[in-house]
């Protein structure tokens, strides 16, 4: 792959922050839901023949383990017959961050217009996250419980990260997903400052915060409502890392699969963040949901403390990416490369 420095002129970003804590006039389109609400849905970012054709990919993906799993038998949906998978329905080993049919969603022109909407900037890279494998009714894992928290350092206040995540199947009141608390955003600084004395969850980074039955006590004394974000296949979720979120797993028949998406300017990426990107990406390893890649992960799954026999170390399709989804990667801004 090329490493030729390709970059197009950038558009000056905005005050982001100012017009994400809904001080600016009215946009008329899903901004101004993410102002307000801290989250949005962008409908139909992606079309929904498409979004289903990527489903259909991610079926099989996990069928090509060869270990049991068929999409047609619920019987098989076990984790001995399947790739490790949290009970949060995580999936975030073996390449998966950089297969083909990943790179395509993350590439998708209504998904990266979304985030260049909120920025006013095209110069963007995109986060290596994880993808989401959520089925009803497993018993074969842990029980998936609520988990609110909000992924960003109460330390370092305003926004900073706009987080996102493409919807592939149809996503109900009863089919798992995102649950958001309606306009917390906004309170988050009075929010800290009032629980500054409470002991945190513990955390394996400071930029993940969890909220205690005190802190959730708080947000229902300030009139904050929780939601459930339902979807249909090719839209677009986004919320402000600020805003209290987690995850349920299906209740219904339906399996719950989308893909983690995250991007944010360049220019909030130092060149040392730039570098830890690019080895991430030679090496096909996943970075969270920053797209700085403020932290990288590993390949290496583990199934009860021992490397998973299954384990891959690279995608089973390669990304054959384009120009612009070549930037994305975050390789061409680098001023200097070998």
């Amino acid at each position: 792959m090329s490493t030729t420095t390709v970059i197009t002129e950038t558009i000056a970003p905005q005050n982001v922050a100012m017009r994400l804590d809904g001080q600016d006039p009215k946009f008329g389109d899903f901004r101004d839901d993410l102002a307000r609400d801290g989250f949005a849905v962008v409908k139909g970012a992606i079309p929904k023949e498409r979004a289903l054709k990527y489903a259909d990919e991610m079926y099989s993906w996990l069928e090509g383990f060869n270990l049991g799993f068929k999409r047609d038998d619920p019987s098989t949906v076990h984790k001995d017959k399947l790739p490790l998978i949290s009970e949060k329905g995580m999936c975030m080993h073996y390449g998966v961050a950089h297969e083909k049919f990943v790179w395509d969603v993350r590439s998708e022109p209504g998904v990266v217009d979304a985030f260049e909407k909120v920025y006013n900037d095209k110069d963007l890279i995109v986060s290596f996250d994880a993808i989401n494998f959520g089925f009803p009714n497993r018993t074969d894992l842990p029980p998936n419980k609520p988990w609110p928290h909000q992924d960003q350092d109460p330390s370092k206040p305003g926004f900073r990260c706009l987080q996102g995540l493409v919807n592939l199947l149809p996503n109900g009141p009863e089919d798992g997903g995102l649950i958001v608390c309606r306009g917390a955003h906004l309170l988050s600084e009075e929010f800290h400052r009032d629980m500054a004395d409470e002991e945190r969850i513990p955390a394996w980074t400071p930029e993940w915060y969890g909220y205690t039955e005190n802190g959730m006590k708080w947000l229902a004394d300030h009139g904050c409502e929780w939601v459930k974000v339902c979807a249909e296949p090719g839209d677009l979720l986004l919320w402000d890392s600020r805003t209290p979120h987690y995850n349920l797993s299906p209740k219904g028949s339906t399996p719950r699969f989308c893909i983690y998406t995250c991007y944010m300017p360049v220019a909030d990426a130092t060149q040392e963040d730039l570098v830890r990107k690019k080895e991430a990406f030679e090496n096909w390893l996943g970075t969270t949901h920053w797209p700085n890649a403020r932290h990288t992960g590993s390949n290496v799954a583990k199934r009860d403390g021992k490397e998973c026999p299954y384990n891959r170390f690279k995608p089973v399709q390669e990304p054959v990416l384009g120009e612009r989804a070549y930037k994305l990667t975050g390789i061409p801004y680098l001023k200097s490369q070998a």
